[in-house]
């Protein structure tokens, strides 16, 4: 596997009111891998650095349309380790293009219902887990643990530092967290939630810290209905952005992204003169048909 580092920086000038007020960039770290793309990468980079060494296996958790899955069971796939992935919902009628990637790549998938997927973070759930796969690695829901955020906050140093604001989705919170670590004084981070979840995702956000800060705040207003959601506006937004920019993005993370950067910066969210960079955490899997 070769990633390609640093990700690109990207300068933007969208026709959006007030946009020409500020400089906004993209940090392309859709661009890092065709597969294992953006803070999936960074993320699990401790993983690759160890090449697996020393597990039976990996068992995480995601929907349907997981670019956290998908990135894993590829590596899985690369590195000959057993996977598997507990999937919420039952797709085995009409699994998505990620689900059939993965069956492919010879991933174990274990479809639950929502009421147990929501047990995947209980100390008993997790046990019983542990007990039926003995020594195989557990990696939580978009690969959000502790150790997972020196890949993100290293992520920083390959940014200018002279930037105001980072925007980025949030969803399971690494993340926004190892983002936030990284805020010099002047600088702060802001995460677009892409589901609801209010108190919910700042208690995830929160929990990963090592020592609370205040440079991190969640935009609530932009989840179109829920996960995976979307609307009429969202899906129009996506088309338009991808053609005028030449940025491939998908309605789940990276569109809810930039639609509501253009809804802050059209509120006046942002003082003029400001250096503004989005985040686009890469995967695309939402966008598969």
């Amino acid at each position: 596997m070769d990633p390609q580092l640093p990700s690109p920086l990207m300068q933007i000038r969208p026709a959006w009111p007030g946009a020409d007020a500020l400089s906004i960039f993209v940090k392309r770290d859709d661009l890092i891998h065709p597969v294992i793309s953006g803070n999936k990468w960074r993320k699990l980079r401790p993983l690759l650095s160890s090449g697996g060494q020393h597990i039976a296996g990996i068992v995480s958790f995601g929907g349907g349309f997981s670019n956290h899955l998908h990135a894993l069971g590829y590596l899985c796939a690369l590195r000959h380790i057993p996977f598997i992935a507990i999937v919420r919902g039952d797709y085995r009628k009409n699994p998505t293009p990620m689900l059939s990637n993965l069956t492919d790549w010879g991933a174990s998938i274990h479809y639950v219902t929502k009421k147990e997927y929501r047990e995947r973070n209980e100390a008993a759930y997790l046990h019983a887990l542990s007990s039926r796969y003995p020594e195989y690695m557990v990696i939580p829901e978009g690969g959000s643990q502790r150790e997972a955020l020196s890949g993100i906050t290293a992520l920083t140093d390959e940014l200018p530092c002279n930037f105001d604001v980072i925007v980025s989705p949030v969803a399971s919170g690494a993340t926004l967290a190892g983002l936030s670590m990284a805020m010099q004084h002047h600088q702060q981070a802001i995460g677009i939630a892409v589901l609801k979840g209010e108190g919910y995702l700042e208690s995830l956000v929160s929990s990963l810290l090592p020592q609370p800060n205040s440079s991190w705040t969640i935009a609530h207003q932009y989840h179109h209905g829920g996960y995976a959601k979307t609307s009429a506006p969202l899906l129009s937004f996506c088309q338009t952005f991808e053609n005028d920019t030449q940025i491939p993005v998908e309605p789940v993370y990276s569109g809810k992204l930039f639609f509501a950067l253009k809804d802050m910066i059209g509120k006046g969210m942002f003082a003029a003169g400001q250096t503004i960079i989005a985040l686009h955490t890469g995967g695309l899997q939402g966008a598969r048909k």
